[in-house]
């Protein structure tokens, strides 16, 4: 897919998606014929004037790489259009917690997956490292995060994240798919294997066993699910682009797929089998 931002004018003030798709009607389908083609029958002098300043703070802010430039002007439903030009510096993260019931709760492990390697962080040793990391990232990518992880994460941890932030939830949701990560990832033809059954409330009580008993095949159980939550974001997120782009009055190829990315911890499934037992109420 061709740079989806250089036909972007949603994020301009004044512009809506009406108004944009008039523009790529009239001929005007990207910055570069903006700033050629000047006032004509499809835009007065007055509104070419307007908006002259903002196209070109638009294609210095591309050239630079700020993403939250953007971020700042796009709908909700129109961030999906960072993707394909800031693909090499986004982020899918998720988080677990111990089910914040009270103020004692907490977050006990974050997955970040840039497409590459995950970076896997774990409360009481080494969460802290978070707020320095992700700042190696200019767009994150979550499920629900913008619901649940990032306010999360923005409280418990005191940091600041990244404002460029894709919620694939939201995305997909716009599409016409609607629920959770586990069934949409089957919609789209992906699998977790034998962490399928496994839930957020699995996580809940994974984190309860390891605290009880400090055995790192537990651990090693919930970061291997953590992680399963982030390998598939980008999978899902390039087939929105995809379908996205496709309802649109532009040509341009597809973005490809990611390559599968590999669960660097194992579930051990005595772990798994003791603790969906007693998730089912049969210990």
């Amino acid at each position: 897919m061709q740079s989806m931002l250089r036909h972007t004018f949603c994020h301009l003030p004044g512009i809506g998606l009406v108004r944009e798709e008039r523009f790529w009607a009239c001929g005007i389908e990207s910055w570069d014929d903006f700033l050629a083609g000047g006032p004509g029958p499809s835009m007065t002098n007055g509104r070419f004037q307007a908006l002259l300043p903002e196209v070109q703070a638009s294609c210095r802010a591309l050239e630079c790489g700020d993403a939250e430039y953007f971020a700042r002007g796009l709908p909700k439903s129109e961030l999906w259009r960072l993707f394909p030009d800031f693909r090499g510096s986004m982020a899918a993260i998720d988080i677990e917690t111990t089910g914040l019931r009270t103020d004692a709760d907490h977050i006990t492990t974050v997955a970040l997956y840039d497409g590459r390697e995950i970076r896997t962080y774990v409360h009481g040793r080494n969460l802290e490292r978070l707020a320095d990391d992700i700042l190696d990232y200019q767009i994150l990518v979550s499920f629900n995060g913008s619901c649940f992880d990032l306010p999360i994460l923005e409280r418990e941890l005191q940091m600041r994240l990244p404002r460029a932030h894709i919620d694939v939830r939201f995305v997909l949701k716009s599409l016409g798919y609607t629920g959770g990560l586990k069934r949409l990832e089957k919609r789209f033809g992906l699998d977790r294997g034998g962490l399928a059954e496994v839930d957020g409330y699995t996580a809940v009580l994974l984190w309860e066993a390891f605290e009880r008993s400090g055995d790192e095949r537990i651990l090693e159980t919930l970061l291997a699910y953590n992680a399963e939550d982030v390998l598939n974001l980008e999978h899902l997120l390039v087939a929105a682009c995809n379908l996205k782009r496709a309802g649109l009055p532009l040509s341009g190829p597809e973005l490809p797929e990611p390559y599968p990315g590999l669960n660097p911890f194992r579930a051990d499934s005595e772990v798994l089998e003791t603790i969906l037992r007693r998730q089912l109420g049969c210990d």
